[in-house]
C-alpha cells in the first residue's frame, strides 16, 4: 500500500521572487494551506541559475519561512521550471489493438505515448519535461479523453511535449537540493499558473494563459479541454523597470519602488496634474516626475510584450479560437491599466486570473502573484498523489496516466 501523503509543497523560482508553499491533504480529500514564505530573489535571471550558491540561499530562506508558519519540516517539493531553453512541439502515436477482445487497456496507452516519445529525436543536451496526452484516435474517430474500455482495433494519441536544457534543468535542481529539499517534480510554470486560474471550460471553450513575471512572459493556449501550445517569451517585468531606470534617470531598485507603488499602462487613465518624487543617481537632488510619464513608460514596453504574444498565438492559428479570451496573470500583470491595455490591444476579452482550488487559503495569496506557486501545488499533487491516496477515484485518464507519463524523461 502507498504510503500516506500529508502535505504537497509548491517552490516557485522567479526572476524577482521565490515563494514556497506548503498545504496539507484535508479529510476530504482536497488542500488547506498551511504555510507561506516569500523572499526576494537571488541568482537566477530569466529562470535560469546564474549564481547558485545565492539561489540555494534564499530558497534556503523561503522554504524555512514557510516551514515556520506550517510548523513542519519541508522534505520534497514541485518546482516550476522556465526560461528560453524550454521548448515544446506536439508528437503523434499509434498502435494496433491485439487482443482478442480489442478492448483497449491501460497496457495500449502506455504502449501509444511510448510510441509517441519513440517519434522524437532530441539532441543529447536536451531532456523532456513533459509529455501531455491531448487527446486519442480510436479506429478514426477523433477527440476522444478516455479511451480506456472501449473496443477499437486502432488507437493513436496526440501528445504536448515539453523540453529543456539539461543542464538548465540541473541547475535549478542542485540549487533546491543545495537547499536542503529534494525535487519531487519539475513543472512548467505557466502549467501551474494554468491549474490556479482556469476553470474546465475555460480550457473546452479556448482559452490563452499569459503569465507576465519579472524575467519572462509565458504562454500556455487550451482549446477542447487540452494543452495545444506552450512558448515563453524573455521579456516582461524586469525589462519594464529597466525603462524606467533609464527613462527617469534612477536607480534599478528605485526603478522597481516606482513602478509597483505607481506604475500603471495607460496614460488616459491618471489625471495629468498627479506626480511623485524620484531619487536621481549621483548625489543630485530628487526631482518631481508626473506619473502620465511613467506610464508612457510602462506603456511602451507592456506593449510590445503584449504584440509579441499575440503574434505567437496567431502564427499557432489560436488567435480565432479563444472563446473564453485571456486570462492574464503573474506579478507584472497587477499593474494598473494592463488589463484594459490587453483588451484595446488583443481584441478579445481578458481578465485577471487569481489562484483557486485550495479548501483553505489565507487572503493575501489571493493575488495573481501567486499563481504559479499554489498552481505547483495543485498540479503536482493532481498528477502525482491523488490517484496514489484514493481521494478521488473519478478523476480522468489524463490524470490517471501521469504515473506512465511521468517517468518518460
Amino acid at each position: 500500500m502507498a504510503e500516506k501523503i500529508k502535505y504537497v509543497i509548491g517552490l516557485d523560482l522567479g526572476s524577482s521572487k521565490i515563494c514556497a508553499v506548503i498545504c496539507e491533504i484535508n479529510e476530504t480529500g482536497g488542500l488547506d494551506l498551511v504555510g507561506f514564505g516569500s523572499t526576494e530573489s537571488k541568482g537566477l535571471s530569466r529562470g535560469v541559475v546564474v549564481n547558485l550558491d545565492a539561489a540555494a540561499a534564499v530558497i534556503k530562506q523561503s522554504v524555512e519561512e514557510a516551514e515556520r508558519a506550517a510548523e513542519t519540516v519541508v522534505e520534497s517539493v514541485f518546482v516550476g521550471v522556465s526560461g528560453e531553453h524550454v521548448k515544446s512541439f506536439n508528437s503523434r502515436g499509434a498502435v494496433s489493438i491485439s487482443t482478442d477482445d480489442r478492448e483497449i487497456s491501460v497496457e495500449h496507452i502506455e504502449l501509444v505515448i511510448d510510441r509517441a516519445k519513440e517519434a522524437i529525436s532530441l539532441p543529447s543536451d536536451v531532456k523532456i519535461v513533459h509529455m501531455i496526452p491531448q487527446a486519442f484516435v480510436v479506429d478514426g474517430q477523433e477527440g476522444i479523453k478516455e479511451p480506456l474500455g472501449l473496443l477499437g482495433g486502432h488507437l493513436e494519441v496526440g501528445c504536448h511535449v515539453i523540453t529543456a536544457s539539461n543542464l538548465a534543468h540541473q541547475n535549478v535542481v542542485t540549487a533546491v537540493n543545495r537547499a536542503g529539499v529534494v525535487v519531487n517534480d519539475t513543472i512548467l510554470q505557466q502549467l501551474a499558473s494554468a491549474e490556479s486560474t482556469l476553470s474546465n471550460d475555460d480550457k473546452e471553450l479556448g482559452v490563452a494563459v499569459i503569465d507576465i513575471g519579472g524575467g519572462t512572459t509565458d504562454l500556455a493556449i487550451f482549446t477542447q479541454g487540452a494543452l495545444r501550445h506552450t512558448f515563453i517569451l524573455p521579456l516582461a517585468g524586469d525589462q519594464i523597470t529597466n525603462d524606467i531606470a533609464v527613462g527617469l534617470r534612477t536607480t534599478i531598485p528605485e526603478a522597481e519602488r516606482i513602478k509597483r507603488k505607481y506604475g500603471c499602462a495607460l496614460p488616459r487613465l491618471i489625471p495629468e496634474e498627479l506626480s511623485f518624487s524620484v531619487s536621481s543617481v549621483g548625489g543630485r537632488k530628487p526631482k518631481s516626475i508626473g506619473k502620465k510619464i511613467l506610464c508612457e513608460i510602462v506603456q511602451a514596453r507592456m506593449e510590445e510584450i503584449l504584440l509579441l504574444i499575440q503574434e505567437e498565438i496567431k502564427h499557432v492559428g489560436f488567435d480565432r479560437k479563444l472563446g473564453a479570451g485571456l486570462v492574464l496573470t503573474g506579478g507584472t500583470a497587477q499593474l494598473e491599466g494592463v488589463v484594459e491595455l490587453a483588451e484595446e490591444k488583443m481584441d478579445l476579452p481578458v481578465r485577471l486570473g487569481t489562484p483557486m482550488g485550495l479548501d483553505k487559503m489565507e487572503t493575501v495569496l489571493l493575488n495573481s502573484t501567486y499563481s504559479t506557486a499554489i498552481g505547483l501545488v495543485l498540479y503536482g499533487y493532481r498528477t502525482h498523489f491523488r490517484t496514489i491516496t484514493k481521494v478521488n477515484t473519478n478523476s480522468n485518464i489524463f490524470s490517471r496516466l501521469w504515473s506512465l507519463v511521468k517517468n518518460q524523461s
